[in-house]
């Protein structure tokens, strides 16, 4: 069974950084892209980053240049570091995988910028 669990979210100050990270089971992820998504409220899910098996990695606009995913295979693990976080960062964070026509999430963690 497939399972991805998020960690790493809180509250944060306009300015500040966290580093989220998801830890997979169940399969392994250097088979895969693998993605982070976040959904704010009465937004829909977006696209946040993306980290190919070749370690190539795409952005979305709005956090080009403050956001980084990287993947460590060895641990099974894809992280997320987010610094100069402003307030319209706030949302739940997903972590992401697609493979065998299935969609595996986790539960989401919660990031939440403001002073």
């Amino acid at each position: 069974q497939v399972q991805l669990v998020e960690s790493g979210g809180g509250l944060v100050q306009p300015g500040g950084s966290l580093r989220l990270s998801c830890s997979v089971s169940g399969t392994t992820i250097s088979l895969y892209t693998m993605n982070w998504y976040r959904q704010a409220p009465g937004k829909e899910r977006e696209l946040v980053a993306r980290i190919s098996r070749t370690a190539g990695t795409t952005y979305a606009d709005s956090v080009k240049g403050r956001f980084a995913i990287s993947r460590d295979n060895a641990k099974n693990t894809v992280d997320l570091q987010m610094n100069s976080l402003k307030p319209e960062d706030t949302a739940v964070y997903y972590c992401n995988v697609y493979f065998s026509y299935t969609n595996y999430w986790g539960q989401g963690t919660q990031v939440t910028v403001s002073s």
